[in-house]
């Protein structure tokens, strides 16, 4: 690195910096704890518990929020006045300091931003991920399964936790339908641009005459909800069965009617559970998944009402995400525009790259 490539450097940190700045809004900030100030000072206030838990709440997400934004200006505001007293003074020694500390700065201002991005009601949830393969029978299937080892391998790297939910194998490979919880910080604020339908290019490992195949699976993010978020369900809106559960492994699989599958009449929404002995559990967590998906599907009713779209299909020309591994090992994303080769490392879990361009894409 030489001095025009850290001075572009520092101007490209900047428009980071900026970026967050207009997203977090710290004239607002300081305004709002101001009112919150003189809110706190009312008696009446105090005599209402869950109004005071809710404004301490909010307090404390604004006075954190307003502290990184300090914490990225300053980090970035000592690397420029270093760097201009080390030019200013000929001092090879600091300049060069500053090239080994290039990364560490880097890194702390885009990890500022990406966190910055996820501050959406539910983005600190943990995420519900369901898979569908898409027409095309044993292709789709294992493609649903390759998708499951990524999301499984991403969740590890970052030392998420996974569960389990439903699972059924396909006809011959890979899976006919999948849903797993995945348990770690800001999982749902990661996962939810994962929403979308996802396309394979391959040579297929099925096909003996060693043909190019193009396969399609549907990825369903959710958040999973907690008792905060009020979705009303009503008893005659449900249709619930129950069957025996088809997974792999357990004592219990194919000789109890333990797993759940729940349908949701208005919406058409079916969700299903298989992970425990009891049945009773696996209403339970089928409820979760179902309300998780109304919470998700309204915020897709609003998006698409913003947006005036309509539902992809799993097919042809809806893809957000193409995977080619033949003629050409590439990876693109039609949101951000961005392409990428390291195809084999993303399909093991390499996932952060993708993602972050993402997000900074639609905050854009």
């Amino acid at each position: 690195m030489d001095n025009y490539e850290y001075s572009e450097l520092l101007k490209e940190l900047n428009s980071k910096v900026e970026n967050v700045r207009n997203i977090l809004k710290p004239d607002y900030i300081n305004e709002r704890l101001s009112e919150i100030a003189v809110l706190e000072s009312s008696e009446e206030l105090w005599k209402k518990p869950e109004a005071v838990a809710e404004l301490q709440k909010e307090k404390r997400k604004l006075e954190t929020s307003f502290d990184k934004l300090k914490k990225l200006e300053s980090a970035l505001s000592d690397a420029e006045e270093l760097f201009k007293m080390a030019i200013d003074e000929n001092d090879q020694d600091s300049i060069n300091s500053l090239f080994n500390e290039s990364n560490d700065l880097t890194n702390l201002i885009k990890k500022g931003e990406v966190e910055t991005m996820l501050s959406g009601e539910t983005d600190g949830n943990n995420a519900i991920l369901s898979i569908h393969p898409g027409a095309g029978g044993t292709e789709s299937q294992d493609w649903a399964s390759i998708l499951l080892r990524m999301y499984s391998r991403w969740a590890e790297r970052r030392g998420f936790k996974t569960e389990m939910l439903d699972y059924q194998d396909g006809d011959e490979a890979g899976i006919k339908d999948v849903s797993i919880l995945i348990k770690g910080e800001n999982a749902y604020g990661y996962l939810k641009i994962e929403n979308g339908i996802h396309r394979l290019v391959r040579i297929s490992p099925f096909d003996s005459n060693a043909r190019r195949h193009t396969s399609f699976a549907s990825v369903l993010v959710s958040p999973e909800v907690d008792d905060n978020i009020n979705i009303q369900i009503e008893d005659k809106e449900l249709r619930i069965d129950t069957y025996r559960s088809s997974g792999a492994g357990g004592q219990h699989v194919n000789k109890t009617e333990s797993a759940i599958r729940i349908t949701h009449l208005p919406t058409n929404v079916i969700v299903q559970c298989q992970n425990d002995r009891s049945q009773h559990k696996n209403k339970a967590t089928a409820m979760k998944m179902l309300k998780s998906r109304l919470y998700e599907l309204e915020l897709e009713k609003q998006n698409a009402e913003k947006n005036q779209g309509e539902k992809s299909e799993i097919g042809w020309g809806h893809q957000i995400r193409s995977y080619v591994m033949q003629p050409y090992q590439q990876v693109k994303d039609s949101r951000s525009g961005e392409a990428y080769t390291n195809v084999t490392q993303i399909l093991d879990g390499d996932l952060d790259k993708i993602i972050e361009d993402v997000l900074v894409s639609q905050m854009r």
